[in-house]
């Protein structure tokens, strides 16, 4: 039983990783899950169009009843029927129709791995942010035993007439707002948890350490939403072709083998009946004139693929502008870094000082306040300053196209 519970310890000491948590919203995410069944569909949808170039074979029949008999003809008639129907030639149609499925098809698999990718920084994004919320109220804690500490020695001095009410009241005033910010910062971090729950598709209790690997990459791919854009307007592109092939002259060949019953055959004067029949068919449609209808809603479809043409070019230049400031925002948020490091280091050495000529009566409270929230807030600053550097490189793969998870150092 000691083994198992070695054994298990590391998961509750550290928690769980960021890649752990972007794997599971990859099955659990029930955005990502409607993208995959719509892909599915649209599988579904080529197949169907690629079936549609075989022989279609129906079955039926019939029944009809005369009230009144003819005195040549039954009054009643059975007939079943097999037929079979082959389109010779569609003008193009089932082949632009297949091209246009298989566009939409890829178009919705390019889609749903935009919608992994966003949902994935999103969760990095928060995955951070959370550790920025977790610093500060650690800070805030260690402020909050500071002041605990100098207030109760404050009061003792109080209750022996050595410090004035001024003195213990301003402390007193410290502490509450200590108070009340860990208990702020507390419900951001419930609130924002909870919002990375829903993403993450589970619920997470804690969080352990993760960072991304510190290398540029020069490569960049396509973003999978821009992909998805000319996938969708080559599939218009191929709509706008089907229908133009409603211009081409359509062939199709039915054959059809019926058999027929009869019932109340007239006897005075027998006609032989027809006990089974093959029919062959060969049609030839083609049109001619529909007042400019086709060509209208071809247009309409040239229209359509000249927007998305537009949209990919906004895009193209959007990415292209995004790796430029995510490579910025890397440079800035490694100089942030040092700075804050600077910061914190002298936020330190002066609230040493200050501590012991506030304990030696030097300096007032109002100094050592003020010097205590100057170290709290470096101590924050210089731990959000490592996270945003994570999250700077977040952006950085994910503007290149890259799936981010991919580039953990885990």
């Amino acid at each position: 039983m000691i083994k198992l519970m070695i054994l298990f310890l590391p998961l509750f000491l550290y928690g769980e990783s960021l890649k752990s948590l972007l794997n599971d919203a990859q099955n659990n995410n029930e955005l990502i899950v409607s993208k995959s069944i719509i892909s599915d569909s649209k599988r579904s949808e080529l197949k169907s169009s690629q079936n549609d170039y075989y022989p279609t074979v129906d079955v039926g029949a019939f029944y009809q009843r005369y009230d009144k008999a003819s005195s040549m003809m039954p009054g009643t008639t059975y007939s079943a029927f097999a037929k079979i129907s082959f389109d010779v030639y569609s003008g193009g149609k089932k082949s632009y129709t297949e091209k246009q499925k298989m566009d939409e098809y890829r178009a919705s698999q390019f889609d749903e791995e935009a919608t992994k990718k966003s949902i994935k920084l999103a969760i990095v994004q928060d995955f951070y942010n959370l550790k920025n919320l977790e610093a500060s109220l650690s800070a805030l804690k260690e402020s909050l035993n500071a002041v605990k500490a100098q207030l109760e020695r404050v009061t003792q001095f109080y209750d022996a007439q050595l410090a004035t009410s001024d003195d213990v009241d301003r402390l007193q005033s410290a502490y509450d707002k200590n108070i009340y910010r860990i208990d702020s910062t507390k419900f951001e971090i419930f609130s924002l948890q909870k919002k990375l729950e829903l993403k993450v598709g589970r619920k997470i209790d804690s969080f352990s350490n993760s960072t991304f690997k510190k290398m540029g990459d020069s490569n960049s791919d396509e973003l999978d939403l821009i992909k998805s854009l000319r996938a969708t307007k080559s599939s218009v592109l191929n709509a706008s072709q089907t229908i133009e092939s409603y211009y081409y002259p359509q062939v199709k060949i039915e054959d059809t083998y019926s058999f027929y019953a009869y019932a109340d055959e007239p006897t005075m004067f027998p006609i032989e009946q027809v006990d089974n029949q093959n029919k062959i068919m060969a049609t030839v449609n083609m049109r001619l004139v529909d007042f400019g209808a086709i060509g209208e809603a071809k247009e309409a479809l040239r229209l359509q693929a000249d927007a998305l043409a537009q949209q990919i070019v906004y895009q193209t230049k959007e990415q292209k502008m995004n790796q430029e400031l995510s490579r910025k925002r890397v440079e800035t948020a490694q100089l942030n870094i040092r700075s804050s490091r600077s910061a914190l280091k002298a936020s330190k050495s002066a609230l040493k000082t200050i501590t012991q000529k506030y304990a030696a009566g030097i300096v007032d409270n109002v100094v050592y306040l003020d010097a205590l929230s100057s170290n709290t807030e470096a101590k924050s600053a210089y731990e959000s300053s490592l996270n945003n550097l994570e999250i700077s490189y977040a952006l950085y793969y994910f503007y290149r196209g890259k799936n981010i998870e991919e580039f953990l150092n885990e």
